[in-house]
């Protein structure tokens, strides 16, 4: 198993297990945010592979304060295996070669397995409000 940066050839791949991981969102369109992550600057999105099969995904990115983690999946067939564990380690990697100081994530309210997954690995529910707007 070996975890890599992913290129334009993955697109599909990742974007299926997103939609099987049930990520994806009507107003969020997986493919632009992809080829955003995988041609950015800043940005890309971290595969963990065994030999052709995709086990899991995070997209990384950092903007210039802090360094984000999205997208983080792992196939049905292959959680609770360290998977995501190993995943987040590689995001974690990533940002602190960028020299990115925190790591921060949202999750969805009423996640609660996700927000214990992130508590397991070390991250701490932060004291913030998340404010937004649609663009487009």
């Amino acid at each position: 198993m070996q975890i890599r940066e992913a290129s334009v050839g993955d697109r599909d791949d990742v974007i299926a297990l997103w939609q099987a991981a049930g990520l994806t969102r009507p107003w969020n369109d997986p493919v632009a945010d992809f080829d955003r992550a995988v041609q950015g600057a800043t940005s890309a999105i971290l595969l963990l592979r065994d030999g052709d099969a995709l086990l899991g995904t995070a997209m990384v990115g950092e903007d210039g304060h802090r360094g984000w983690v999205y997208y983080l999946a792992v196939a049905e067939s292959a959680r609770g295996q360290g998977h995501g564990r190993a995943l987040m380690a590689a995001a974690e990697a990533w940002l602190r070669a960028r020299g990115c100081p925190k790591l921060q994530l949202m999750v969805r309210e009423g996640n609660d397995a996700a927000i214990g997954f992130y508590r397991a690995v070390g991250l701490e529910v932060q004291p913030v409000v998340t404010l937004g707007r649609f663009l487009h």
